[in-house]
């Protein structure tokens, strides 16, 4: 096992995070400009592990989708064509449990990342209005928020506490990002009663809920959390990691009709369209399961090297049930352990692009080929 010494660090610490504006901070990935150039002098090259970005081909059933669909020169309906919304339906019925649903509660948006943004803003949202989110989070959650005028709260999954005064928003987060962590059938239903009674519309980000590992994700949906009914609760997916589509923008929520069709008003005055062939590659991936496990098990294989190289260089990892990240810490400083792997060539996220509370742990991604894996694993054991 290398000593402390091996993985010390002579890169010059990040500075926090300066607003660049009234509304928004510097955005995060742009600090670690410097210790990507770092990583890059490598000799054999970089392996960057920062970033979930999807590494593996395009399933050739959507492939094939999308050149049949190539030939659409009218706009695209907001609402999504029948036939991907059918495939929606029959996914969350199959995948989540939400028998019963129907196309009047499910919405097709252009990615997640900007649903996440701009949602706040979309309901209304603004001064005086407060939206809530998990403590380690994904950053869009705040951003989302001060986009609207809004004031972000963070919450640690537990309700009792919480103040419910001027709740617009709860963001719920299973699996996690940056954590992996995944809460429970039990844990999700007190979250769902807490929104319902203060009146709060819960959604729930459930991007990573087909990459379970060491527990099996479970859906707001289902109707051992919210009781059969969709009443207050919205459930976030997207097609990005589980089909290799973060290319294509392609996601969609499911939930109440009530608040959906409000959303999809919204959303054709702006113009908020998943371009139509995309909506026919969407629906081709959520009608096949076979790519979804074949991508499981290449992920599968990646999470297991790197997580046993880690702990073999004096790494803990906690949590990281589910999802494309391992929550990494050797119980110093982020900017410390960030700034020795880039020594080494190996980028990761450092914790406190999260919250304050991972400020000692960093975020490792499982989304590189196998090869670059391989490097990594050669490198931590250097």
């Amino acid at each position: 096992m290398p000593t402390e010494s091996a993985f010390t660090s002579t890169a010059v610490p990040a500075t926090g995070p300066e607003p660049v504006s009234g509304r928004l901070p510097v955005f995060p990935w742009d600090r670690l400009e410097p210790y990507k150039a770092t990583a890059a002098t490598h000799a054999d090259g970089i392996v960057d592990l920062s970033v979930g970005t999807p590494v593996d081909p395009v399933p050739q059933v959507v492939r094939k989708a999308l050149r049949d669909a190539a030939d659409s020169p009218g706009y695209p309906t907001v609402w999504g064509t029948p036939a991907y919304r059918e495939a929606v339906v029959a996914w969350c019925a199959r995948r989540l449990g939400a028998r019963g649903l129907t196309d009047r509660e499910v919405l097709p948006v252009v990615g997640s990342k900007e649903l996440v943004a701009w949602l706040p803003t979309q309901l209304g949202l603004g001064p005086g209005d407060r939206v809530g989110h998990p403590r380690l989070a994904y950053p869009t959650y705040e951003v989302g928020a001060r986009l609207a005028g809004a004031e972000a709260v963070v919450h640690d999954d537990r309700f009792g506490d919480l103040d419910p005064g001027g709740m617009r928003l709860l963001w719920l987060n299973s699996p996690s990002n940056p954590t992996g962590r995944v809460l429970s059938a039990a844990e999700l239903r007190t979250a769902v009663g807490w929104a319902r009674e203060h009146g709060v519309l819960l959604v729930s980000d459930e991007c990573y809920l087909e990459l379970g590992w060491d527990a099996e994700p479970v859906s707001v949906l289902h109707p051992d959390v919210c009781g059969g009914t969709y009443e207050g609760i919205v459930a976030v997916h997207s097609l990005s990691k589980r089909s290799n589509l973060a290319g294509y923008r392609a996601a969609f929520l499911a939930g109440d009709a009530e608040v959906l069709q409000e959303l999809l008003l919204i959303r054709k005055h702006g113009g908020m369209m998943t371009p139509a062939p995309v909506q026919a590659a969407a629906a081709a991936a959520l009608s096949d399961d076979a790519h979804v496990a074949a991508q499981r098990e290449r992920y599968g294989a990646r999470r297991t090297a790197l997580r046993g190289a880690l702990e073999a260089s004096g790494f803990r990892i906690e949590h990281s049930e589910a999802s494309l990240y391992l929550w990494a810490t050797r119980d110093e400083p982020c900017w410390e352990t960030v700034g020795a792997l880039a020594d080494r060539g190996v980028l990761v996220a450092p914790g406190d692009f999260y919250g304050p509370a991972g400020d000692r742990f960093v975020r490792v991604a499982f989304t590189a080929t196998d090869e670059r894996v391989r490097a990594a694993v050669t490198r931590l054991g250097g």
